[in-house]
């Protein structure tokens, strides 16, 4: 009798293991939905107060040379990782979302990710946008359904800019000469291929049909006084910090998602004692919406934990 309690036992185990595995799946699949919504709601109200205000500058101390006066050169500071730094339209596949800076993990988790080491959308060169196929929103869901002629609308602080769809291909997740510089003004979007597999990457390229906006200013680097040489009275070196600090290397905390973790089996062990008392009908109507509440916020502080797959 024993032995059929514990099989038993185990059985309830596997299953509800699998449950929850297969709830977990959904979530990705579409409960990411409702985060990526919610920062997208934000980035959007956030990226159209900006272009109401004027784009802030700092200027940034060049050298000093004797005799010859004092220059400063004037430079936008850099945007911060998950910032909203433009909107992109693709009229033909129903996308509308704001663009973030970075393609963290964090960063893509909140709309499509402008990478870094390329220029902004409508500046001359080759930029590049990063976006998920699947999960959190799926913003490039539909990308290979793209022809060439389409078009890929983008408004940054600068004004708005047009692409139309000249090439799209799929290549392995290790050629990045896709983000190589370009002398034409190109937008380059990419995202996981096939859906639901990161094997490959699936890459639109969009040629600019507007003038490009101007590049921004490069802020010439400082000229450190040689050491070995002794300082001159006349002479004044200032070396700006350029470098903003990047956290999408950090860890994430996994100290939430145990807490939501245990608060979810303690809801459930909860309704189960008052299932003795109660019955199963009133214990788990009440018990139920609860848990599943729990449940979504701890599924949500899991999947910071995990890799993303765009």
């Amino acid at each position: 009798m024993d032995v059929r309690r514990s099989i038993a036992g185990i059985g309830r185990i596997f299953i509800a293991s699998g449950v929850l595995i297969l709830l977990f799946v959904a979530y990705q699949l579409w409960g990411t939905g409702f985060a990526e919504s919610r920062s997208q709601g934000r980035l959007r109200g956030d990226f159209l107060d900006a272009l109401d205000s004027p784009a802030p500058t700092t200027e940034v101390p060049a050298v000093t040379v004797p005799g010859a006066p004092p220059t400063t050169v004037r430079a936008a500071p850099p945007t911060p990782t998950g910032e909203a730094v433009a909107i992109i339209r693709i009229p033909k596949i129903g996308v509308e979302k704001a663009i973030v800076e970075g393609v963290s993990v964090n960063a893509l988790k909140e709309g499509p990710g402008h990478y870094p080491t390329t220029p902004l959308p409508g500046q001359p060169g080759n930029a590049a946008i990063a976006g998920h196929r699947t999960t959190y929103g799926a913003p490039f869901y539909r990308l290979d359904e793209l022809d060439v002629g389409d078009e890929i609308q983008v408004t940054t602080r600068q004004g708005e800019f047009t692409y139309e769809v000249r090439d799209t291909k799929i290549v392995a997740p290790t050629q990045n000469e896709v983000l190589d510089p370009s002398e034409e003004n190109i937008l380059t979007l990419t995202t996981c291929n096939p859906r639901f597999s990161a094997a490959q990457r699936l890459i639109v390229v969009g040629t600019l049909v507007d003038n490009p906006a101007p590049a921004p200013e490069v802020v010439p680097p400082a000229v450190l006084p040689d050491p070995e040489e002794e300082p001159d009275d006349g002479q004044t070196v200032e070396v700006p910090s350029l470098v903003e600090e990047d956290v999408s290397g950090l860890a994430a905390n996994k100290t939430p998602a145990i807490a939501w973790g245990l608060l979810a089996a303690l809801v459930w062990l909860v309704t189960w004692l008052l299932s003795k008392r109660w019955g199963r009908v009133t214990a788990y109507a009440m018990g139920t919406p609860v848990f599943f509440v729990v449940l979504f916020v701890f599924f949500e502080n899991f999947a910071r934990l995990l890799p993303a797959n765009v």
